[in-house]
């Protein structure tokens, strides 16, 4: 199965809806997306190509963000299925609203002012701020994330960052700090902004075997030990915590931003 994610803008949206609609099925699908789709003649020779390939036996799907009606028109004649992902939503949309859309204002495309220079802050915060490297500054973080090494801290502070302009510090559990009890000293004036991240035991042994094998990092005994130790500290400590084995870390981040109650920077 070839899919195709079609768009006068960037296709992102395209993408990101088509794929979340492909991942109701179990298919092996290879995707490719055609950003910047604007004039007839453009359109004309993406239909040729997509109908060639459904000659040659291809099975095909185009999922299409296009504003302009001939164009889309154009698309909607090529020989295999086409999706208009906004077509069924703009007319209910307008009705509710009471305005007619403007597809040429194209607004979701673009990023207010402010908030670009907001997220690349974040940004660089999370890698000045990333698995303890400076804690001097943790008194700006809107969130702190904790955990053992290799337990998701990193991506997660970034995509906190990135996509929703979350300042987000992340500290290192390691095996000194299971020496004393309680939080290491660093964290206790910012209690109320730490969040902790665990592992399944066994995941953690394979992804530190891929990255140190046959060390005491990452023996099956130390990461049971870690993870044990770790979780009993967010346990005794109140902290909220969340096992990240089996999430990605959109899900990892969506779940911390409702826990905590973050806001996502807009302004």
């Amino acid at each position: 199965m070839k899919v195709y994610f079609v768009s006068d803008g960037t296709a992102i949206t395209a993408e990101v809806f088509g794929s979340a609609m492909l991942s109701f099925f179990d298919v092996a699908v290879e995707t490719k997306s055609v950003p910047f789709l604007a004039t007839k003649d453009q359109a004309e020779g993406l239909k040729q190509q997509i109908n060639l390939e459904m000659q040659q036996g291809i099975a095909l799907l185009v999922f299409y963000t296009i504003s302009d009606a001939a164009i889309r028109e154009i698309i909607d004649s090529c020989d295999c299925h086409c999706y208009n992902l906004f077509g069924d939503l703009l007319s209910p949309i307008e009705q509710a609203l009471g305005v007619k859309a403007q597809p040429t204002a194209r607004k979701a495309h673009g990023m207010k002012e402010g908030v670009y220079d907001a997220r690349i802050e974040a940004i660089n915060y999370a890698l000045a701020n990333d698995d303890g490297a400076s804690v001097k500054n943790f008194a700006e973080a809107d969130i702190i994330l904790l955990g053992v090494s290799r337990s998701g801290k990193t991506p997660t502070s970034l995509y906190l960052a990135m996509q929703y302009g979350i300042k987000a510090a992340n500290y290192p559990i390691t095996e000194d700090d299971f020496s004393t009890p309680g939080l290491p000293k660093v964290l206790k004036d910012h209690k109320k902004k730490l969040f902790g991240l665990t592992i399944d035991a066994q995941r953690l042994h394979e992804i530190r075997t891929g990255r140190m094998a046959a060390s005491k990092y990452a023996s099956a005994r130390q990461c049971r030990y870690e993870v044990d130790e770790v979780e009993s500290l967010y346990r005794q400590e109140r902290i909220p915590f969340l096992n990240s084995t089996k999430l990605s870390v959109e899900e990892i981040s969506t779940k911390v931003m409702a826990e905590m109650n973050l806001v996502r920077h807009r302004q």
